[in-house]
């Protein structure tokens, strides 16, 4: 054979592996792309399923609260889980950068102080919240209807006296004034729901809310025996006990605070949970559609309950600061008892100490007899006194045997 036929078979078989070579390449790819897409189509039927399954799923009141971290809101306060209760003050803040340097000063020691006050564990949480004008809006334009009303009254009074023959002109000025007046109030209402729609449109307006939250457990408070109407009221005074405290503690900060209450409380939560729709649906709508039957309030009890507190703080305080007073007052009466009974004594130990003072000047013979004389009289005095208490005693057994002689029985002959 010779060496071209040997070159043509050797490209042939090349040629041939080659094919094969694409072939089975070809071939791979092929079952790789169906593996894939079989792949790809258990993945749609198990997030399919996974969709049905959600769609399925009900939720009840049971199972929000189940999931959320709290049990209730009640009397003001949160109730958690496992005993633990909540108090949240809100606290209006200040502007630190527009102050001077002994406000500042000022400002940070009195949260120094504040801190070191503190005897049990807070927390301080920052909401941020998208503010809806919608509610502004709605305020003003109601207020608009009414000065409108008012304005269309004033207008018809006014070319009522322009037509009537008897009005003078002072009272056409009058109704005139008014008229201007009300037409200026109606104008400018309009232009600031004009300017608070335009700013609204498209923008979204934050503002920051701070709160301290104050916890209270059950292991704290518990005693005795106690049910768990017993314990909530427990809570709730030693919780309002302690915000009181914070209240006071910051208004050296210059920062002034209030006790949320179970309306806010809620507001506060439902914020927390849903920030994307809160500033869509507020309390309000959600009051208005009937989603307020998935908490409970009690103001009236609460500012019952917070009342009867003050008083009692205030009783108590009152008392004691009298007691102190009379005590204060007891020990110095004690004192100038004292003082008046030994007053002859101290009348006469300084007379003597006077005399020995000043015995150089009139002479020491003199002041030696000066200081006899003294002595003299308290010793006769002494003795006067004891004398008169002996006649005392005497007389006093004489009136005993008297009154016994009086009382006894006569015999009988």
């Amino acid at each position: 054979m010779s060496n071209d036929s040997m070159v043509q078979l050797l490209i042939i078989a090349a040629g041939l592996i080659g094919i094969l070579v694409v072939v089975l390449i070809f071939i791979w790819i092929m079952i790789h792309l169906k593996e894939k897409r079989i792949e790809n189509e258990k993945q749609q039927q198990e997030e399919e399923k996974k969709q049905v399954k959600k769609s399925q799923v009900i939720y009840t009141p049971e199972s929000i609260m189940d999931f959320m971290d709290f049990d209730r809101i009640e009397d003001n306060m949160i109730i958690q889980k496992k005993g633990k209760f909540l108090m949240i003050v809100e606290c209006q803040g200040i502007n630190y950068d527009l102050m001077s340097e002994m406000e500042k000063v000022s400002v940070e020691q009195g949260f120094i102080s504040f801190l070191n006050t503190l005897r049990y564990p807070i927390q301080l949480y920052i909401q941020t919240r998208t503010i809806n004008l919608e509610r502004s809006v709605d305020g003003y334009k109601s207020k608009l209807r009414d000065i409108e009303r008012k304005y269309n009254n004033l207008q018809s009074e006014y070319e009522s006296v322009l037509k009537s023959k008897s009005s003078t002109d002072e009272e056409v000025d009058k109704v005139k004034y008014e008229l201007v007046k009300q037409k200026n109030l109606k104008e400018y209402t309009e232009d600031i729901i004009k300017d608070i729609e335009r700013q609204s449109l498209n923008r979204n307006i934050l503002s920051k809310k701070y709160y301290v939250i104050i916890p209270c457990y059950q292991s704290e408070i518990e005693a005795g025996d106690f049910d768990k109407s017993e314990i909530k009221n427990m809570a709730f005074s030693e919780l309002y006990t302690r915000a009181r405290a914070v209240i006071n503690s910051l208004f050296a900060c210059q920062v002034t605070g209030k006790i949320l209450n179970s309306e806010e409380l809620t507001e506060l939560l439902y914020i927390a949970y849903n920030r994307d729709e809160s500033d869509l649906f507020w309390m309000e709508k959600m009051k208005q559609a009937g989603f307020e039957e998935l908490y409970s309030t009690a103001p009236d009890v609460v500012n019952k309950k917070m009342k009867l507190l003050d008083k009692q703080i205030e009783e108590e305080s009152i008392s004691l600061a009298n007691r102190k007073i009379n005590e204060v007052r007891r020990e110095k009466e004690i004192k100038i008892m004292e003082k008046e009974k030994n007053k002859d004594k101290i009348v006469k130990d300084k007379a003597r100490e006077l005399i020995r003072r000043h015995k150089k000047y009139i002479g020491e013979e003199v002041a030696k007899k000066a200081i006899d004389k003294l002595e003299e009289n308290t010793e006769e005095k002494e003795i006067k006194e004891m004398q008169k208490e002996e006649i005392k005693e005497e007389t006093e057994n004489v009136n005993v045997q008297e009154k016994g002689k009086r009382g006894r029985p006569r015999r009988k002959a």
